[in-house]
């Protein structure tokens, strides 16, 4: 059953916060290494805990059952277990304590959803179906993959790094023309080596 609603899709800043994944698997070790990535605080909740999880540098592990309520000393959770009535809790519990939860394929369980990510340095690229096929939003994490090559991270540091001294002359950034820059054929450019020609067609566009 997908998700009921339209979802609003947004990137979190969770360097530092504490967030539960509840559950040691396998699925539950995805989740680790997701929230892991983006420099946030976990602590794993279960009886039995993967020996791939408690490797993880950053990771707190906890061999137990979940505590009722306990999900409220949390900025977000994951359900990742294979007990149904285990996610079901730690989702109300979430609810009545204002914490978001997710609940790995169970969507009815979910207070949001998690997409398929593809990472490139600092370019994160995510696909997401609404609830209705994450093997869908993993096939086209696949494509987006193949195409997402590190020539893309040196475009982006071309950018930022034009878009800094644009700043540092006391001009805007805005309504530059860097869609006319990003069609101009820098990235075929950087492709074949010529970062300072790159350089120099970004100068001249702007």
């Amino acid at each position: 059953m997908p998700v009921a609603g339209p979802q609003y899709p947004v990137y979190l800043l969770l360097s530092g916060q504490a967030c539960l994944v509840v559950g040691g698997g396998n699925v539950a070790l995805g989740k680790v290494r997701g929230l892991l990535a983006a420099d946030a605080a976990v602590t794993v909740v279960a009886p039995e805990v993967l020996a791939e999880v408690e490797a993880l540098d950053g990771v707190s592990v906890e061999r137990r059952p979940y505590r009722s309520g306990e999900v409220a000393g949390y900025r977000l959770a994951i359900a990742a277990t294979d007990d149904p009535e285990v996610n079901r809790a730690v989702y109300l519990d979430g609810e009545a304590a204002g914490v978001w939860v997710n609940s790995a394929d169970d969507p009815v369980n979910c207070a949001f959803t998690l997409p398929a990510v593809v990472r490139q340095g600092p370019i994160m690229v995510t696909v997401g179906t609404g609830g209705h096929s994450p093997a869908m939003a993993t096939w086209l994490r696949r494509h987006v993959q193949g195409e997402l090559g590190p020539e893309y991270v040196e475009l982006l540091e071309l950018l930022a790094e034009q878009r800094q001294v644009v700043r540092s002359q006391g001009r805007s950034t805005e309504g530059l023309s860097w869609q006319a820059v990003l069609d101009s054929g820098m990235l075929e450019l950087i492709k074949a080596g010529n970062i300072a020609e790159a350089r120099e067609r970004l100068q001249a566009c702007l």
